[in-house]
């Protein structure tokens, strides 16, 4: 079974396992979208929702968070792993939005990437789930996964994320690229599985019988 087969197969499994895929960070538009992808960075989904359901109805404009300040942003967002940093580039961003994009969320990879602390994933995770546009962000999920199914060798995200995109349509990606993060969490886990156990990794590789290596991201 070759790379290409495969991705046919695992479209066609996710498809039956997630037939909806509802975006994992809660949010009331596209600024909050944006702060809460993020503030996910070395952070669970769950533990993000928990602390922006108590900012998101009082703040959830750039105004709101430059009015704030960096500290008490940072006393907003303590609970999650490096705030202090991510108070920061919230508040940064928050001006620059003000500053160059009149307070909306810009929409090209370009002008994302060149706010305070959004790399390319975060780029595209707005442009795929805040745009609609075809984007394929690769988080340690994807990146695990892609391994573990063949799609990739894995050398790092950028080369996993060229290597998705050619092999799946590109009207499938935003879709695509939830179902495989929600069946990672779920169903091949970092610290479970390990490519011999889970429904695709074992109908991918049937004669697979170690444990497979994998470069983390």
């Amino acid at each position: 079974m070759n790379e290409v087969q495969r991705s046919k197969i695992i479209s066609k499994l996710l498809g039956q396992i997630y037939p909806k895929t509802p975006i994992p960070l809660k949010h009331k538009n596209l600024f909050t979208l944006l702060v809460s992808v993020l503030l996910s960075a070395q952070c669970t989904d769950v533990n993000v929702n928990n602390v922006t359901k108590n900012i998101y109805p009082k703040y959830n404009k750039p105004e709101h968070f430059v009015k704030l300040g960096r500290k008490k942003i940072e006393k907003l967002i303590k609970s999650i792993g490096i705030f202090r940093i991510k108070a920061k580039s919230v508040y940064l961003l928050s001006k620059q939005l003000i500053e160059k994009h009149k307070g909306k969320v810009p929409k090209t990879f370009e002008e994302l990437e060149m706010l305070p602390g959004v790399g390319h994933k975060t780029a595209s995770v707005v442009m795929s789930q805040g745009f609609g546009y075809p984007a394929f962000p690769v988080d340690t999920h994807i990146h695990r996964l892609a391994q573990r199914w063949g799609l990739t060798n894995g050398k790092n995200v950028i080369q996993t994320e060229k290597d998705l995109k050619k092999l799946f349509p590109k009207n499938s990606w935003n879709k695509l690229h939830l179902q495989i993060i929600y069946y990672g969490r779920k169903y091949c886990k970092a610290r479970e599985c390990y490519g011999i156990a889970c429904k695709i990794c074992t109908t991918c590789y049937p004669n697979r019988k170690k444990p497979i290596k994998i470069n983390k991201a």
